[in-house]
């Protein structure tokens, strides 16, 4: 019912579902995806804290970009904190005449997914995205220490702190745990033990590894599995 595939869009990937019956978990992951659906139009998906769970009648059709970490907000033209655990309409955050116009030539496309990377993809807004925001996502994400990242970058641990917030949504801190938990994740569906997991993802225990997860997703790692 869920399917993705790389974008034309740079730093982005397309992805398509269907709605099945009961509520949609969907995980924090530092992205924020522009998502067309049959019953909503056009909103803005901001970077999450902790899972949003999403619930449609079946059968409902979606399409969506999802954006990599620090690419969003060049696309939507705001910081990302201000996304932050929210779904906003698009006319709330591009002119009305241009958003409902927008909505419509999707929602009478074909192929509605392939028309939202046409629509991104006119906006031309490579020029806008953070050239050092990927560069600090990878670090964080490989495990390195947010002191030395904001070293890597030429900044203070402050300042890391306030262009993260612009780029991602939240902290260092923060975008780190939750990239852990999405390598994490990555690990267990690959099938490796629990305890190594915990391991190879940079927490301290398999405890720990289990109380971020539930903490974070809302439910123990094996059900999420």
């Amino acid at each position: 019912m869920y399917r993705e595939r790389t974008s034309t869009v740079p730093g982005a990937v397309l992805w398509t579902k269907t709605a099945a019956a009961g509520a949609a978990r969907v995980l924090p992951d530092g992205c924020i995806d522009l998502i067309w659906g049959e019953d909503t139009g056009l909103f803005a998906a901001g970077p999450d804290t902790t899972a949003h769970l999403s619930g449609s009648p079946p059968g409902t059709r979606y399409a969506g970009l999802r954006f990599a970490p620090g690419v969003g907000p060049a696309v939507f033209g705001l910081p990302a904190h201000e996304l932050r655990d929210r779904r906003v309409p698009l006319d709330a955050l591009w002119p009305g005449a241009e958003a409902r116009r927008l909505t419509e030539r999707v929602a009478a496309a074909a192929d509605p997914a392939a028309a939202l990377e046409s629509l991104v993809l006119a906006r031309d807004v490579r020029h806008a995205t953070s050239p050092w925001g990927p560069g600090i996502a990878a670090s964080l994400a490989a495990g390195a220490r947010v002191g030395t990242v904001a070293e890597d970058t030429g900044l203070s641990e402050r300042q890391l702190h306030r262009r993260c917030l612009d780029a991602f949504g939240y902290g260092p801190k923060t975008l780190a745990r939750i990239l852990r938990l999405q390598r994490a994740l990555e690990l267990a569906r690959h099938g490796h033990a629990f305890v190594d997991v915990a391991v190879r993802a940079g927490y301290a225990d398999q405890a720990h590894l289990a109380r971020d997860v539930r903490a974070l997703a809302g439910v123990p790692l094996g059900e999420l599995l």
